[in-house]
């Protein structure tokens, strides 16, 4: 499948419609976790649907010192991928058909939401990010836009910009897709060295670690309330040592359902590890968060949340994340 490729606006509202149109936003660089977001896309726009990609490189995302003149620019081998992956559309426009005028006076602001953890580390990125998205709804009018969970604040800051600010446009977030090692697929992973990239997969190795720490919590809870309520819970987790180990045992049974704390210590220790590597890991943070508003979870949280990580290996800065769901068996007797 070729896709076209449309510089304007006006030639893409050109365009006539019949079912429904599905919007994927990248900056270009594209790889397979494009190529999935693009697939997923033409699946639910189905045969009559259609499906943009647009190709933008935005300047307001870019803080002082990050690498907006170093970041791919492949719009041929993008419009081929997109239009391998089932894009009927490419939308690259200019930064003029973007910004007419130069940078905007007016923009959206992230909020405090934006300015927790990545907000933290880059100030001014989600303003820039949240401003670029509208734009972007606005010039394609999409009836759904989807984006990868792997930017899981910018996927919330998005969804609760739709939400307040009442946009009439459906968001899909879509799982992030990881190469054989584990590694997020990242348009970033290419300036990555092979002893950095040996070093990066410290990132997914502490969020499964924590992931792991997680569901053994959960099964051990999970089958403690099969034991009778008549026994003391601590010697009932104790009991089922044959599950995991003891020290595993222990932490359940003495901590609130679910135990966050466990959760960031597994995930603490493979970071670390990492730290002392060569190269090293420069850890920015790691983080098991709310993701309504990307606040801290405390030991008695349940339901879902995120475990997120972001660090440095060489120049090359790398985020990842996974989600969890806490409580879902319900608190043990």
């Amino acid at each position: 499948m070729t896709a076209t490729v449309l510089r304007t606006a006006k030639e893409l509202h050109a365009r006539a419609r019949a079912g429904r149109r599905a919007v994927v936003m990248t900056m270009g660089a594209l790889h397979e976790g494009h190529a999935t977001l693009i697939r997923t896309a033409r699946t639910i726009a189905g045969p009559d649907g259609e499906v943009v990609v647009t190709v933008f490189v935005n300047p307001l995302q870019f803080g002082k010192g990050e690498d907006l003149d170093r970041y791919p620019r492949t719009l041929d081998a993008d419009i081929e991928l997109a239009g391998q992956a089932g894009a009927d559309v490419v939308f690259a426009p200019s930064v003029d058909e973007v910004y007419p005028g130069g940078e905007p006076e007016v923009r959206v602001t992230a909020g405090p939401m934006g300015e927790r953890l990545e907000g933290s580390s880059r100030p001014g990125h989600f303003d820039g990010m949240l401003t670029v998205v509208a734009k972007l709804l606005h010039l394609t009018r999409p009836d759904l836009a989807l984006y990868g969970q792997k930017d899981a604040q910018q996927l919330a800051l998005i969804r609760r910009m739709v939400r307040d600010l009442n946009f009439g446009v459906e968001i899909v977030g879509v799982p992030t897709v990881r190469e054989e090692d584990g590694l997020a697929l990242s348009s970033r992973n290419r300036y990555l060295s092979a002893a950095e990239r040996r070093t990066a997969l410290a990132l997914s190795g502490a969020l499964f670690a924590g992931q792991d720490r997680h569901a053994a919590q959960e099964a051990l809870r999970a089958r403690a309330r099969e034991v009778p309520a008549t026994r003391a819970r601590a010697e009932a987790l104790s009991a089922i040592g044959e599950s995991r180990a003891a020290a595993d045992t222990h932490a359940v049974a003495t901590a609130v359902p679910g135990g966050p704390a466990a959760v960031r210590a597994a995930a603490r220790q493979v970071l670390d590890e990492a730290a002392r590597l060569d190269p090293p890991l420069a850890l920015d943070y790691l983080a098991l968060i709310d993701p309504s508003d990307f606040t801290e979870i405390g030991d008695d949280f349940t339901g879902d949340a995120v475990l997120a990580v972001a660090a440095r290996v060489g120049a090359t800065r790398l985020i990842d994340n996974i989600p969890l769901t806490f409580g879902s068996f319900g608190a043990a007797s």
